[in-house]
């Protein structure tokens, strides 16, 4: 019974994440007005046939600000997430398949920059760096790293004196084969499990620096930055619902996921 709740977690999580990633894709070609169009005229209108999530303050279109903002938060979640977990799997792959010394150093640097609050170090780096989204992906996946290298290189430890690996040395593979050829296949689905609760955590970072009105800058659009904008005018609750609602669908696609995806391995 507990297997099949899980399954359907998991044919849900796929079902939202596939939703949301599709709009992201068709968001590149197409929307039904342009998101940073102002129209003084036409601000609070409420949900129609013309404006599907009404306007806002300026008269902008709340469901085309909301699709550029779902763009926005999912781009720099997704490539935090790269530059995070591509250097991290190094880093975990080199200390946990070596140790020694090179663990010991590279471990201690690492402990150092995860003993800090990822959103603390995120709005100190952003204050000194600048502002702007490819500085905020480059700034999120640095503060990112700790977390995967960590992981992985538990990974690495628990594997490397597998039988199968000691035949691999035995018949002459170099370290780097083992590592990636032979270690790094039977991580992938702690990789994926980790990733996903990591894009989960970039999308809050990057929402709460928005908000803060330090990650994406006016006139960009992302669900952060609407929420923000949108604080005044509680009274006008599309301006906030649906930004709102489109933030906590992509979180639980991811937590869906990922929860699914290990409880079932486990099993």
């Amino acid at each position: 019974m507990n297997r099949k709740k899980y399954k359907i977690g998991l044919v849900f999580g796929i079902i939202i994440t596939l939703v949301l990633l599709v709009t992201v894709i068709v968001s590149f070609f197409y929307l039904p007005y342009d998101p940073d169009e102002m129209n003084v005229t036409q601000k609070f209108q409420a949900p129609s046939a013309e404006h599907w999530f009404g306007t806002d303050n300026f008269g902008r279109d709340v469901f085309s600000r909301t699709v550029e903002g779902l763009k926005t938060t999912f781009l720099v979640a997704l490539f935090t997430v790269i530059i995070g977990s591509f250097i991290g799997t190094l880093v975990g792959a080199v200390t946990g398949y070596f140790g020694g010394i090179i663990d010991e150093v590279i471990m201690r640097i690492n402990d150092v920059l995860a003993s800090f609050p990822s959103m603390l170090v995120a709005m100190v780096m952003v204050c000194i760096l600048g502002r702007g989204p490819v500085k905020l992906v480059l700034i999120m996946g640095v503060v990112f790293i700790p977390s995967f290298a960590r992981v992985m290189r538990g990974e690495f430890m628990k594997l490397k004196n597998r039988d199968f690996i000691l035949s691999a040395r035995l018949i002459g593979c170099s370290h780097w084969r083992i590592m990636f050829s032979h270690i790094f296949p039977n991580t992938l689905h702690t990789l994926l499990s980790s990733v996903a609760i990591g894009f989960n955590n970039a999308v809050l970072v990057e929402a709460s620096l928005s908000y803060l009105g330090i990650g994406v800058q006016p006139p960009h659009a992302s669900l952060g930055r609407m929420l923000s904008e949108a604080q005044g005018y509680f009274s006008y609750i599309w301006c906030v619902l649906f930004p709102g609602l489109v933030m906590v669908l992509m979180i639980l696609g991811c937590v869906l996921l990922s929860e699914s995806v290990v409880r079932l391995k486990r099993r």
